[in-house]
């Protein structure tokens, strides 16, 4: 039987592709390097958590990266939108056998491996975990079974994505946890926070 699963969902770290708000303040080569530490920080949160490890990446699969493929498995995302993506790497884990999932983005510098081995212990008991960012989105989503609707006409992108998901999972009497309001860095402002972490 699988062990549990944990997906980081990832842009690849291209110039123009990543932090496309913060650019617009700092230039694109230092919101890539923001990135980049961005991403050697949630490879440092993870990579010693006892759980099948999956990195999805947006653009193509790099083989020849921090994610080593002795301990990360490495998929692209699929689909338009970000409900499309998610929702088809919730099909792909649980279809493999695995019985709790946990997905988590690259943009958070808050983000501890105490998240996200609380949310896979709280999947035990609760259908849905969410960790909400300060934006009104979330930098972790779990699930112990596939549902759909969560994934499909959402205002993603927007500060009104948690509050929706919320209501949905309402509609249906789904029981969730939310986790800590934690920080994304995509402005300018939110630069302290790297440089408190440094």
């Amino acid at each position: 039987m699988p062990n549990d699963a944990l997906i980081i969902f990832s842009r690849n770290p291209l110039p123009g592709k990543v932090k496309s708000r913060l650019a617009e303040a700092i230039g694109e080569k230092e919101a890539l390097s923001v990135y980049r530490q961005l991403l050697h920080h949630t490879y440092y949160i993870t990579h010693n958590l006892p759980v099948d490890k999956y990195v999805y990446y947006s653009d193509f699969i790099n083989n020849d990266d921090l994610w080593e493929s002795n301990s990360y498995f490495k998929e692209l995302q699929t689909g338009r939108t970000l409900g499309d993506k998610l929702l088809a790497a919730f099909e792909n884990m649980f279809f493999s056998g695995y019985r709790k999932c946990v997905i988590i983005g690259s943009e958070s510098i808050e983000i501890e491996a105490t998240h996200i081995e609380q949310a896979f212990s709280l999947l035990d008991n609760h259908d849905v975990v969410i960790g909400p960012a300060q934006t009104g989105g979330y930098y972790l989503v779990g699930l112990n079974k596939l549902f759909e609707p969560m994934f499909t006409d959402k205002p993603w992108g927007t500060n009104k994505l948690v509050l929706s998901t919320i209501q949905e999972l309402d509609s249906y009497n789904m029981s969730y946890h939310l986790l800590p309001l934690l920080s994304d860095i995509d402005e300018e402002k939110e630069l302290y926070l790297l440089h408190h972490r440094q």
